[in-house]
């Protein structure tokens, strides 16, 4: 990229707010999902919400496509760099603002890592709720980017549920601040669109985010099965008889074997077919009552063995084996293909069964870990990239498990959003006036399309709307500038 912009940009953020360099534009490429992988030209590290829209006013001037990017966990392709755009980076910008411990919120910016907000906040006996898998490393813009999901989720709710207030820089470097909490918003709730808008509304600098009270206690247990079928019908069972567990997680067979063997290792059997791990937190009553509930269905559903977990430390290892089971898929293949729908909770053990014939007759290894309480499947196939066939089966494999949960009254995503990889698939649970509306949004926040551009929204819908709301005699005009 050349140019006086450049250098303006240069000025504006220092060394250490621009990458240039080739060598060190290699993280970038990609999110999680490297098939679909760029390397950017130019990416921008801005440090506060000023410097965010200075940047964006000059890339508005030079009309600049823009690609919002956190910590590039993301398992969609929304972060993947665009033709002759930047890549705006917030990683530098993960303060804690404040904690309000009285009315239980924090303000924060969106660089900030997902867990580090518990972290700051625990001497309060607080702690943020959502918790997706790679909590470890994701940052709470890009959790609201996705409105991302988490096992303990199944109780607390999406990270919409827990948004209060943003601070977001628009396409032309304009700041829209929507911060101040409100028991009831005024107007459009501007907030709760923007949440899971994958970055094509602008830039959240700033979050106010609900803070919840760590409950008096916390059991942790595990209930081990000779069958898959067998562990997806006590989900079903314990919801019916109105247990109420904050998180209901199961690993399967070959996923227990995977964390088994790597640094996750968290005392799951080997010799199990599946394994369901439940938190059950609230008062010490509540708690033992609805431990004996789940315990109960479980053994009428053929459990082999339950347990629970004796300390604080052996909780903990019990769920770093759940969150570690992405990394530990690398001791099957080298890349790992994460696939993120959802279905009703009566059509768990249905859906289950047709990913492992899916993947069975395209000779390909899956591995199932899905949030259960929400219908939440992520079945994982392992494969690798350097073999095109291979690829070719996964793709194949990912689009009729999509199709499937759409058929049995489900979604495209629970938690990953749509990106680049389900993009096509929107088509096919969508009509073209319902994609059309969402062309029509999008264009309120950003009339020029260039912020993520290419993402989320097939792009024959919104070239189409476009053309629908062009006067006949501009039209012409209108094709030529495509």
């Amino acid at each position: 990229m050349q140019g006086a912009w450049i250098a303006e940009l240069r000025e504006l953020l220092g060394p250490r707010g621009i990458v240039e360099d080739p060598t060190k534009l290699f993280p970038y490429e990609a999110d999680g999902i490297v098939l679909l992988r760029r390397r950017p030209e130019i990416v921008l590290l801005p440090r506060t919400t000023e410097e965010v829209s200075r940047v964006l006013r000059i890339l508005h001037r030079e009309r600049v496509p823009v690609v919002a990017r956190g910590a590039g966990t993301g398992l969609s392709g929304g972060a993947t760099p665009v033709d002759g755009g930047v890549v705006l980076s917030l990683a530098r910008m993960r303060d804690v603002l404040a904690i309000d411990t009285v009315d239980r919120v924090a303000r924060v910016q969106a660089g900030l890592v997902n867990v580090d907000l518990s972290l700051a906040c625990a001497k309060h006996s607080l702690f943020y709720a959502p918790d997706p898998s790679s909590q470890q490393a994701c940052t709470l813009g890009g959790n609201v980017a996705e409105n991302s999901g988490g096992p303990h989720c199944f109780r607390y709710g999406n990270t919409t549920q827990h948004v209060l207030g943003l601070v977001i820089v628009l396409e032309d470097g304009t700041v829209l601040d929507l911060s101040e909490p409100r028991v009831d918003p005024l107007g459009f709730d501007l907030i709760g669109l923007f949440v899971g808008s994958e970055g094509m509304f602008g830039v959240a600098t700033e979050l106010v985010l609900k803070l919840m009270p760590k409950p008096e206690t916390t059991e942790t247990l595990l209930a081990i099965f000779e069958s898959l079928d067998a562990a997806c019908d006590a989900v079903s069972d314990l919801i019916r008889a109105r247990h109420e567990p904050s998180a209901i997680e199961i690993l399967d067979k070959l996923t227990i074997e995977a964390v088994e063997a790597s640094v996750y290792a968290a005392g799951y059997p080997r010799t199990a077919e599946a394994v369901l791990l439940c938190d059950v937190e609230g008062t010490r009553v509540e708690v033992a009552n609805t431990v004996a509930g789940i315990l109960e269905v479980a053994r009428a559903r053929g459990a082999i063995e339950t347990r629970t977990a004796k300390s604080e430390l052996e909780r903990k290892q019990l769920w770093a084996g759940r969150k570690g089971a992405f990394g530990a898929m690398g001791r099957i293949a080298p890349d790992l293909y994460v696939a993120d729908v959802c279905v009703p909770r009566t059509r768990l053990r249905e859906l289950v069964g047709h990913t492992t014939r899916i993947a069975r007759e395209r000779n390909l290894k899956l591995a199932t870990v899905f949030h259960a309480g929400d219908g939440n499947l992520h079945p994982n196939i392992a494969y690798d990239r350097r073999d095109p066939e291979e690829v070719k089966r996964v793709l194949e494999a990912g689009d009729e498990i999509m199709r499937l949960c759409i058929e049995y009254g489900g979604s495209l995503s629970g938690e990953h959003g749509i990106g680049l990889e389900k993009m096509k698939a929107m088509e096919w649970l969508f009509t073209r006036d319902d994609l059309a509306t969402m062309c029509r949004v999008r264009e309120a926040w950003d009339p020029d399309r260039r912020m993520n551009p290419g993402k989320l929204i097939p792009m024959r819908a919104c070239l189409e709307t476009k053309q629908a709301l062009v006067r006949p005699e501009e039209r012409p005009h209108a094709e030529a500038h495509r």
